[in-house]
């Protein structure tokens, strides 16, 4: 039993980074996909979001391809669902950099930035939504801003991808280079 504690101890940052992970996907799974039917088209873009950039006549087309309850629905969407998910890849990230490196805190600094360019970029799309609905017209000042938050995330998520894929390199290399006991 001492055993069983010292070793669930020792590897608990582990297990938090699976469990984390576990919750990502079951999010993504159980609500995100299914909260984000409401405003999804069978063509086209489906999330301003998921482009690394934009430009004033994307999201003139983005708005203009969806009826004012799907627009209404993407607004709840980025509010709540979006805003979650963005909370939870960043626990799973994070868990898995102090993983890897539990001696490099500052590393988390990137997935933390990830996460509220995010939601700052949440914030702007919300802006231009609601100045659509009101008006018909989009500013193309919130669009370049929108836009430009949203390639520092993509960029922020890369370096994050490229952070941890080192950290598995690393650990691998340790446990393959280890000298084995007969």
């Amino acid at each position: 039993m001492i055993k069983a504690i010292t070793y669930f101890k020792k590897n608990r940052t582990l297990y938090l980074a699976i469990g984390f992970t576990i919750v990502f996907f079951l999010y993504i799974t159980y609500i995100l996909t299914p909260f984000s039917s409401c405003f999804k088209l069978d063509s086209g873009v489906n999330s301003l979001g998921l482009s690394f950039s934009y430009a004033l006549e994307m999201v003139q087309k983005f708005f203009e391809s969806r009826n004012q309850e799907q627009l209404i629905c993407y607004s709840e969407f980025l509010q709540i669902w979006d805003s979650i998910f963005a909370f939870f890849y960043t626990l799973m990230y994070a868990s898995w950099i102090m993983y890897f490196f539990n001696n490099r805190p500052l590393l988390l600094i990137i997935p933390i930035l990830c996460m509220i360019a995010d939601w700052a970029e949440n914030y702007f799309e919300l802006v231009m939504l609601k100045t659509y609905l009101n008006s018909g017209l989009i500013s193309e000042t919130l669009v370049s801003i929108g836009s430009g938050i949203n390639s520092f995330k993509l960029i922020l998520s890369s370096i994050t991808y490229l952070i941890i894929l080192i950290g598995i390199i690393i650990r691998l290399k340790t446990v393959l280079t280890k000298p084995r006991l007969h």
